[in-house]
C-alpha cells in the first residue's frame, strides 16, 4: 500500500532557510550571558537590594543615589538579557507553528520578529564591548565651538542638545554644569554629566571634532558655512582614583554667573572658575546658586581631567613601549552635512544616516554601536 509524501510548501522551505541563522542567534546569545555573568549578576542585585532596604540610606545622598541608580541599572540589564533569550525561544517556535499550519501570514510575523530579536542582539552585544577600566563610570562631557564664529557656536549648542535629548530618550538623568552663552547666538562652552552606568564607555567614542556644512542662517548673502565644534568626554571621577590636588596651586575666581545674551541668572558673585597651575587647566561652574556648591562641581570636573591626562600619559608610555606610535584615532570624527546633501557621516567606521534632524534630535545610537565596534577593532 502506497503513502503519500509530506508536500514541500514555501513555508516550510523558509522555515530551513532561518534554522541555521536560529541556531546562530542562540550561540550569540550564550556568548553574552557568558560574558554579562548573570549569577554574578543576581549576587550583585541581591546585595544592592538590600543596601537599599537600609534605613540609613539616605544619611548619604550621593551614596544612596549611586546604589539605587547601579541597581535600577543591573535590574534592567538583567531583565532586558531574560527577556531577549525568551524572545529567541519564542521566534524558533513561531516558525515551527507557521510550518506545521502552513500559514503564510504567521511566516511573515516570525520574519518580522526574526528582525527585530536580531537588532536587540546586536544592541546587547555592543555592551560586552565596553570593558575599558574606566567604561562602566558616568561620563562628564565637554563641547566647546571652534573654528566658524557664531555658527560654530549655534552648532556647539545644537550638540549638546543632540546628547541631552540622547540622555532622555534612554531615560539618563544628566545636570549641566556650566555653560558659557556667545554673544550673537549658540554657545562658547558647555560642561554636563550623564549619570548613567556605562555612560562614559558609551558617549567616549564622540570625542573629538564635530563638523557642520550648512547654508549659513547667519549669513545675510545665504552662503555655505562650514563650523567646527569640539566634544570632549571624561570619566566621573571616584573616591578611588586618588587624584589629589594642592589648594595652592589652584586660583580660584568668583564671579556673577550670566544667561543668553549677557543677562544676569542670579545677583551674587557664586560663579567660579577654577585654574590648576601647574597644568594650566581651567574650569568653571555657575549651575549652583552657592558658591560653595559651584566650587565642589567645579573641583569634580578638575579632577576628571586630570584623571583623563593621566590615563593618556599612561597611554602613551604603554604604545611607546608598543612601538606604534599611539595609534591616534584622528582629530576630526564625524560631519554633519545639510547642503548641498543631507547626511551625518562618521569618518572612522563610515556608518551615515540621510536624515540629519533625526540625529540632532538624539537618534546617535547607531554612530555609537558602530564606534563601540570600531574601536574594539582598533585595539586587536
Amino acid at each position: 500500500m502506497g503513502w503519500d509524501p509530506v508536500p514541500v510548501t514555501l513555508v516550510h522551505v523558509a522555515v530551513v532557510d532561518v534554522s541555521e541563522e536560529l541556531k546562530s542567534l542562540s550561540s550569540t546569545m550564550g556568548s553574552i550571558e557568558a560574558v554579562l555573568d548573570l549569577d554574578r549578576m543576581r549576587a550583585d542585585i541581591a546585595v544592592l537590594e538590600e543596601q537599599a532596604a537600609a534605613p540609613s540610606l539616605w544619611d548619604d545622598p550621593d551614596a544612596a543615589q549611586k546604589i539605587t541608580s547601579k541597581l535600577s541599572h543591573l535590574q534592567a540589564e538583567l531583565r532586558k538579557t531574560e527577556t531577549l533569550r525568551g524572545r529567541i525561544d519564542d521566534v524558533a517556535l513561531m516558525f515551527e507553528l507557521a510550518a506545521d499550519e502552513d500559514d503564510a501570514d504567521a511566516l511573515a510575523e516570525a520574519e518580522s520578529e526574526l528582525v527585530s530579536v536580531r537588532k536587540a542582539l546586536d544592541e546587547m552585544e555592543v555592551r560586552t564591548l565596553l570593558s575599558g577600566e574606566y567604561d562602566e563610570r558616568e561620563a562628564l562631557v565637554n563641547i566647546r565651538a571652534e573654528a566658524g564664529g557664531v555658527d560654530a557656536s549655534d552648532f556647539a549648542e545644537r550638540l549638546q542638545r543632540m546628547y541631552l535629548r540622547w540622555a532622555e530618550r534612554h531615560n539618563y538623568s544628566t545636570e549641566v554644569y556650566e555653560t558659557s552663552y556667545a554673544e550673537e547666538a549658540g554657545i562658547k562652552s558647555t560642561t554636563f554629566v550623564v549619570k548613567a552606568p556605562y555612560a562614559y564607555g558609551t558617549l567616549s567614542v564622540e570625542q573629538g571634532t564635530h563638523r557642520l556644512v550648512r547654508i549659513s542662517p547667519f549669513d545675510n548673502q545665504g552662503r555655505r558655512q562650514t563650523s567646527f565644534a569640539g566634544v570632549e568626554v571624561l570619566p566621573v571621577v571616584e573616591k578611588t582614583d586618588h587624584i589629589d590636588i594642592d589648594e595652592t596651586e589652584l586660583r580660584v575666581d568668583v564671579y556673577r554667573a550670566s544667561g543668553p545674551g549677557g543677562q544676569g541668572v542670579n545677583t551674587t558673585d557664586s560663579a567660579v572658575r577654577l585654574t590648576h597651575i601647574p597644568t594650566g587647566i581651567v574650569v568653571s561652574c555657575q549651575n549652583e546658586r552657592s558658591q560653595i556648591q559651584n566650587k565642589a562641581s567645579a573641583m569634580n570636573v578638575l579632577q576628571a581631567k586630570l584623571l583623563e591626562r593621566r590615563r593618556q600619559e599612561e597611554q602613551a608610555e604603554m604604545d611607546a613601549l608598543k612601538g606604534d606610535g599611539g595609534n591616534s584615532w584622528g582629530n576630526q570624527m564625524r560631519s554633519y552635512v545639510l547642503h548641498p546633501y543631507q547626511m551625518v557621516k562618521d569618518l572612522r567606521t563610515e556608518f551615515e544616516v540621510g536624515n540629519p534632524q533625526s540625529v540632532l534630535d538624539g537618534e546617535i545610537d547607531g554612530f555609537l554601536e558602530a564606534g563601540i565596534r570600531w574601536r574594539k577593532q582598533q585595539a586587536k
